[in-house]
């Protein structure tokens, strides 16, 4: 197997290859590989295995009874899938974990991955530093959706993104499509607003990103 992956990995972040290598010669683990479409976990069904995207991509998707979806996260590869649903109370998948295109993920079992923590501290630190991650992006995508413009939603967004990566130049993730569906509203409504906002010389629409030109119009939009 390509260590390399696993090295850059957010669980194993900082962990050698070699001493990687002799981590999971200790713990019980297989590899698993997903068509596009397939579900790797469904919801409510138990939670009782965490993963580690190796190649491809997935989404965590929430299915509502009304037939509407919404799209929680990404995971590319070096991210994990699950951890928070194996170590909760309930012990259960809260949404759909399902390939969006052809993928692999590396798989281990709660009392292994448990096993691997005790082992080496390194990895119990990067999984922890994890969980606080996605607890802060959660809280973030609530507020996300708190704000019921079409225009708010996608200052937001952008304004968090200029945030985190230190770059006016934001990437749309994945497709105008799936941001949209990121947003929970519809392709030809945030295209319509972005074109606005463009107009109005607040960003530059590029094929697949969109750069910020004014944040301070942007954050107007929020007040």
């Amino acid at each position: 197997m390509d260590y390399s992956v696993l090295e850059n990995s957010q669980l194993f972040h900082g962990i050698p290859a070699r001493d990687l290598r002799n981590r999971l010669k200790t713990v019980a683990h297989y590899i698993q590989c997903y068509d596009k479409g397939e579900i790797i976990f469904r919801l409510m069904e138990p939670a009782d295995r965490l993963g580690i995207v190796l190649e491809g991509r997935v989404e965590a998707q929430k299915p509502f009874p009304n037939g509407n979806q919404v799209n929680i996260s990404t995971r590319n590869p070096g991210e994990m899938i699950g951890p928070a649903a194996v170590f909760s109370r309930d012990h259960t998948y809260p949404c759909d974990v399902v390939a969006t295109e052809p993928s692999t993920v590396i798989m281990f079992r709660r009392e292994e991955m448990l096993k691997l923590m005790q082992e080496d501290v390194r990895v119990l630190e990067n999984f922890t530093t994890e969980i606080a991650t996605a607890t802060y992006m959660l809280q973030q995508r609530l507020e996300l959706l708190s704000y019921s413009g079409i225009a708010q939603k996608a200052a937001f967004y952008l304004l968090m993104q200029r945030k985190k990566t230190g770059n006016d130049a934001i990437v749309v993730p994945g497709s105008m499509t799936k941001w949209a569906m990121q947003l929970n509203v519809s392709r030809p409504s945030l295209y319509r607003e972005l074109k606005r906002l463009e107009e109005e010389g607040v960003v530059r629409c590029e094929s697949s990103r969109i750069v910020i030109l004014n944040p301070a119009a942007l954050q107007a939009l929020l007040s």
